[in-house]
């Protein structure tokens, strides 16, 4: 096992999960500020480890299995908290999870053919928008005419789209021949 300084970093966003949920379980506006901003230092910590991984050619097959587990617990959880506080409706959260699960398992299939199917852009713009949709929501703070948590909430609309248009990009994408031959990871 090879715990770099990049699988540190993934590690660290693993562990500030379950310090968000606490922060989560009640409603307060401290509490609530705190758990946006433990949000958002582990959702950065997903740029910081690719970085590092990148820039010192410290790739690792732990960092690629840890990476992706740890974006999916760490998006799940919010969501999940958001539902479980009243933030966000809870159908449009299983169609994410349900996208997430999908795109999961094919990629999984995909590897298991000798295909690596990299994240596109429209996945990565959709990790954008909902951990922003995420801390919108969680401080639903109000500003003169500007509702946080209405923004929030439209943000959270835009990456459901996103997630299912890029879910039916890789599934395409799939069915279209990216199964056919090897690809080599990006």
């Amino acid at each position: 096992m090879s715990l770099n300084a990049p699988n540190s970093v993934t590690l660290s966003r693993i562990a500030l999960i379950p310090v968000f949920v606490v922060l989560m379980f009640e409603a307060d506006p401290m509490r609530d500020f705190w758990a946006a901003l433990v949000f958002l230092v582990a959702a950065v910590t997903d740029f910081v480890d690719g970085y590092l991984a990148r820039k010192n050619n410290e790739v690792t097959a732990l960092g690629k299995l840890l990476d992706p587990i740890a974006d999916k617990l760490l998006i799940i959880a919010g969501l999940v908290m958001l539902v479980e506080r009243g933030l966000a409706p809870a159908w449009i959260v299983i169609l994410i999870l349900g996208r997430e699960m999908a795109v999961t398992g094919l990629r999984a299939i995909a590897a298991a053919e000798g295909v690596v199917m990299p994240a596109d852009d429209w996945g990565k713009w959709k990790t954008v928008a909902q951990i922003t949709a995420i801390i919108m929501l969680v401080l639903g703070w109000q500003f003169w005419i500007f509702n946080v948590a209405i923004i929030g909430t439209w943000v959270l609309w835009g990456s459901l789209l996103l997630a299912l248009y890029s879910g039916i990009r890789y599934g395409v994408a799939y069915i279209n021949g990216a199964a056919g031959a090897p690809v080599k990871d990006s």
